[in-house]
């Protein structure tokens, strides 16, 4: 079985990514899809009735969603090859921009917006350093300068990143990403399947519950106003 893991910040065109790969290997692959989202998802329902194929969904709820998607991709991996599944797609909203849901024995696929500005790529972090795939959507709404600067930054973000550009709903130039599917590898069973990259720093007070505001009202990982132009490192 395949596994694919497609994250990118909303209305970036994840799903309609996603419909274009079920599309090219329906009657060819067994597919099977999870949708992981915060509060409320619909994209699995609509699947499932399009395609005819197994979908799930889980809400992360007070989570990241990517935390969530690491929770219960071993439970999910079970489930779909009791499925028979030759492909699993996992979507998961992937909203922090710290974290990264994408793991070892995947095909990590990043959806961005071209319309979202040329800096934006500069913004997203792991989302996209540890990608395999970065897939430009909406590419048909900016100039070819505007694209050219949004695929250098994101080249700048990831350099060995394989950028494909697309119009999702129409699925033009998506070939590209369809060979590096067909070029994934099985999962090994032999062989573990962990975090790629390591996951933001521990918990402070405010993730426990503390809502007082003012570092001297908190402990662990604080931060003050002087120095905030500096990102914070934990070893």
């Amino acid at each position: 079985m395949k596994l694919i893991i497609i994250a990118g910040p909303p209305s970036a065109g994840k799903t309609a990514v996603t419909r274009q790969i079920i599309r090219h290997f329906q009657g060819q692959q067994n597919i099977a899809f999870l949708k992981i989202d915060v509060v409320r998802a619909f994209e699995d329902d609509e699947l499932r009735q399009e395609f005819n194929i197994p979908t799930k969904k889980v809400y992360s709820g007070d989570l990241c969603p990517d935390h969530t998607g690491i929770l219960v991709l071993q439970d999910a991996l079970t489930w779909a090859k009791e499925l028979e599944s030759d492909i699993f797609i996992v979507e998961s909203a992937g909203l922090c921009l710290r974290c990264s849901p994408y793991v070892t024995q995947s095909l990590g696929v990043v959806v961005l917006s071209a319309v979202s500005g040329m800096n934006f790529p500069l913004k997203m972090g792991p989302l996209i350093a540890l990608a395999d795939v970065a897939v430009i959507t909406k590419t048909d709404l900016v100039s070819q300068s505007e694209k050219e600067v949004f695929r250098e930054k994101t080249k700048e973000v990831a350099p060995a990143i394989d950028i494909v550009e697309t119009n999702a709903v129409q699925g033009t130039g998506l070939r590209y990403l369809i060979r590096s599917i067909e070029a994934l590898p099985d999962i090994e069973k032999d062989q573990s399947i962990t975090l790629r990259g390591i996951p933001p720093l521990g918990v402070c007070t405010i993730c426990v519950g503390k809502r007082e505001i003012g570092w001297q009202n908190h402990f662990g990982v604080i931060r003050k106003l002087d120095g905030a132009d500096e990102i914070f490192r934990g070893d």
